[in-house]
């Protein structure tokens, strides 16, 4: 099986560098070439466009920003759509909004290519580590397909549901997460302002029903003061953005989820868009008079 990959950031790297550590024949392209080095050194190829890239492999994955450079890759011009051979598999894991990735899912089959939505979770540690949780949207087969490199990249892969079902599971994993990261952060403030101990307080709540992952890694993460990101605050921003958009579609409440929403625009907008969401703690600290 021959594998491309496209967007080699914190995230994509890594990923890509799993699949190539798994002996498939990789090809690489990126917007800007010093990205594409470290895949060059290791043996994979390079690609002068997406296109390039589509046109030798059977499967293509993308990792970037947002939906219009999801768009552009799989359908602009010089893009997947342009180069790609009958029987392509297109996996894009990027967060985009749901009916983004329906749309595109949707213009890319008239165009002979099957594609998969495969947001993940699990930051640049399970990127690098090949823990990723990768949530698909998409045809079956297409999916039985690829679960090999998705093994090499995650720990876990599961089907969600058609087009655009993966970017769902997203958008609610990153509902709990950042609510859940506003949750901690909040109890630590009024701990610590309370005059109690927020690192013993902690070690209690992981004893009971308070107990959540969130709590035991981000929360050490605040008790460390450790905000070098892992999940920069405004790719939670964006994501929170993207929650609140789908919530307006559906005519749907989503009071916690606006909460948090606006918890990472006040990240951004106070300068700490390149920390880590865990520094929401900071934030919180300063509106209590720090």
């Amino acid at each position: 099986m021959k594998v491309g990959f496209i967007g080699l950031g914190i995230m994509g790297r890594p990923m890509a560098l799993n699949i190539l550590k798994g002996g498939f024949e990789l090809t690489v392209w990126a917007r800007r070439a010093e990205s594409m080095a470290p895949l060059l050194e290791a043996g994979a190829k390079g690609a002068a466009s997406a296109a390039e890239v589509a046109a030798g492999c059977d499967v293509v994955f993308s990792m970037v920003a947002d939906a219009a450079d999801v768009e552009q890759v799989a359908l602009g011009a010089g893009g997947v759509a342009e180069g790609a051979r009958a029987g392509l598999i297109y996996v894009d894991m990027s967060t985009i909004a749901p009916a983004a990735a329906e749309s595109i899912s949707a213009r890319l089959k008239d165009k002979g290519v099957t594609m998969l939505d495969a947001p993940v979770s699990g930051g640049e540690v399970g990127a690098i580590n090949g823990g990723l949780t990768i949530m698909v949207g998409g045809d079956a087969d297409a999916f039985a397909k690829v679960e090999p490199l998705f093994a090499r990249m995650g720990k876990a892969a599961t089907l969600i549901g058609g087009p655009g079902a993966g970017q769902v599971a997203k958008a609610c994993n990153q509902i709990l997460t950042g609510v859940g990261v506003l949750a901690v952060a909040e109890a630590f403030n009024f701990a610590r302002k309370s005059g109690v101990d927020a690192g013993k307080v902690r070690e209690a709540l992981l004893g009971g029903f308070a107990y959540s992952r969130i709590l035991e890694n981000h929360g050490q993460r605040m008790l460390d003061r450790n905000f070098k990101p892992g999940f920069k605050a405004w790719m939670h921003q964006k994501d929170m953005n993207i929650v609140m958009q789908e919530a307006h579609r559906l005519g749907l409440m989503l009071p916690s989820s606006a909460a948090t929403a606006q918890l990472f625009n006040a990240m951004v907008g106070s300068g700490m868009g390149e920390e880590d969401s865990v520094a929401a703690l900071k934030l919180l600290e300063s509106l209590s008079g720090e």
